[in-house]
């Protein structure tokens, strides 16, 4: 009898085999004691390779899911019994505390490889194959001997020094912002540059304000230190700097790209903002996630290249631009709060890996960085005007776009009343991943709309994705 497993392709057919294979163990499927094929027959029935069989069967065997017995063959462990942890959350002193961080939404969180759709729109998600693999392995080769040489000891909690140099130089050639390589923290992602800055800013009851609609993993995170999150309403300028109110201790903005709206805040809107946090004695986050790709006009002046009194926190990261997988940001301080954020990092989790700090400082000072960006910059311009005249044209009696000059997503509003949840649902059905903005939304009143996200759908897609969007949108009107 034939083992049953299935090899799709001719992509990470190790991978695809020890999947199946731990899965049919831990499921019962491949009883305790059962004997697997020799490599050879199974290589045979397959048609891979047998040093594939052999590598995953000495996986399994080192993760003690199998067992070898010389003469005779490779067969199933006996899996240990599963410990049954009885006791509930319910029943512990911090049972209120737990109960909260459980009742937590989950947003913006990307689907695994098996749950992933055919054409998805989804948001912050890069297209991999244009990453440089090459000119990071290379990157990552010289990080590797850069570790080797050293002592061994925990690094800096701010960073290493020639990340800092490089992100310090990248960021004024690309955003003009001010600053020197001492002002540069490096972080797992922007996320944790807006824990850090939160942790030593917020206090239970401390105003933050925030724009409404805006990034809801923002507004959760400085929940969960205990602040009281106010959502200021946004229009055609940004957030409307004349509603954020008295006591406001940390302000949270998108000035560049604005989330998820996508329209950049005007200059008099910015210069009240900056005139607004000095008279609360507050502290503007500029969360800068995407501006580096602009289609229209002439770049917008950051927030923090325009701050003359140390109130901005500018925040970047490197998912955008490379991979979310890298997780690596960084924030760019004001004197008044570097210390003190130093200080949390390091209580936190020490520092970020120098690895992956190692070679990204190379990547950037070769520039390779600024070559990968302009190339990328093409090609989801060509993704950016292919949807665009899809809603301007055949899509335009439901749709229409707002108006935006940069990043790699835009929302689409509705003409007329349709039913999104169902559309999307629909979508669903013929492999299209379609969103809703109104989750984006916290105390104003949700608009009707779409968020399409097109960093990682392929240009060639595009069309396809909407045409089927189309019949479903005649469909449910």
């Amino acid at each position: 009898m034939e083992l049953h497993v299935v090899i799709n392709g001719r992509k990470d057919l190790a991978g695809q085999l020890y999947q199946q294979l731990r899965a049919a163990i831990e499921t019962g499927r491949l009883a305790a004691g059962t004997q697997l094929p020799p490599s050879r027959l199974l290589a045979e029935q397959l048609g891979i390779s047998r040093k594939t069989i052999s590598d995953t069967y000495s996986q399994l065997t080192y993760e003690n899911f199998l067992t070898g017995v010389t003469g005779k063959g490779t067969y199933v462990n006996a899996r240990p019994a599963k410990i049954q942890r009885k006791q509930s959350h319910s029943e512990l002193a911090s049972s209120e505390v737990i109960e909260s961080w459980r009742n937590l939404p989950v947003f913006l969180r990307h689907p695994t490889l098996q749950g992933s759709l055919r054409y998805d729109f989804i948001g912050g998600a890069t297209s991999k194959g244009q990453f440089p693999q090459d000119d990071w392995r290379r990157c990552t080769s010289h990080a590797l001997r850069q570790i080797a040489g050293s002592k061994g000891f925990y690094s800096l909690a701010e960073g290493l020094p020639a990340l800092r140099n490089a992100i310090a130089r990248h960021i004024a050639f690309s955003r003009g912002v001010n600053c020197q390589d001492e002002d540069v923290v490096v972080c797992n992602g922007a996320q944790q540059a807006l824990d850090l800055i939160g942790r030593v800013l917020i206090r239970p009851g401390s105003l933050v304000a925030m724009e409404d609609p805006g990034y809801p993993p923002a507004r959760l995170l400085f929940g969960s230190h205990g602040a009281t999150v106010v959502g200021v309403p946004v229009d055609a300028e940004g957030i409307q700097v004349d509603l954020i109110p008295h006591g406001t201790r940390l302000i949270y903005v998108t000035p560049s790209h604005q989330f998820p709206l996508g329209m950049p805040m005007s200059q008099a809107r910015r210069v009240a903002l900056l005139a607004r946090a000095h008279e609360l004695g507050a502290i503007i986050i500029e969360d800068d996630y995407d501006s580096e790709f602009r289609y229209e006009g002439r770049p917008t002046d950051s927030l923090q290249s325009m701050d003359e009194r140390g109130i901005v926190a500018y925040v970047g990261t490197f998912s955008k631009t490379l991979l979310p997988e890298l997780r690596l940001g960084y924030t760019i301080l004001p004197p008044a709060i570097l210390e003190a954020v130093i200080r949390a990092k390091q209580l936190t989790d020490l520092h970020t890996s120098t690895l992956p700090q190692w070679a990204l400082a190379k990547f950037i000072a070769e520039g390779c960085l600024l070559k990968h960006i302009r190339r990328c910059h093409t090609i989801y311009a060509g993704r950016r005007e292919r949807i665009l005249a899809r809603i301007a044209g055949d899509l335009a009696p439901w749709l229409e776009a707002v108006p935006t000059t940069a990043g790699f997503h835009m929302v689409v509003l509705c003409k007329v009343p349709i039913d999104i949840p169902l559309v999307i649902e629909l979508a669903k059905k013929v492999e299209v991943g379609l969103y809703a903005i109104d989750s984006f939304y916290y105390q104003q009143a949700p608009r009707a709309g779409l968020f399409f996200g097109f960093g990682a759908i392929e240009t060639l897609d595009i069309d396809t994705a909407l045409d089927r969007l189309r019949d479903i949108l005649q469909q449910v009107s």
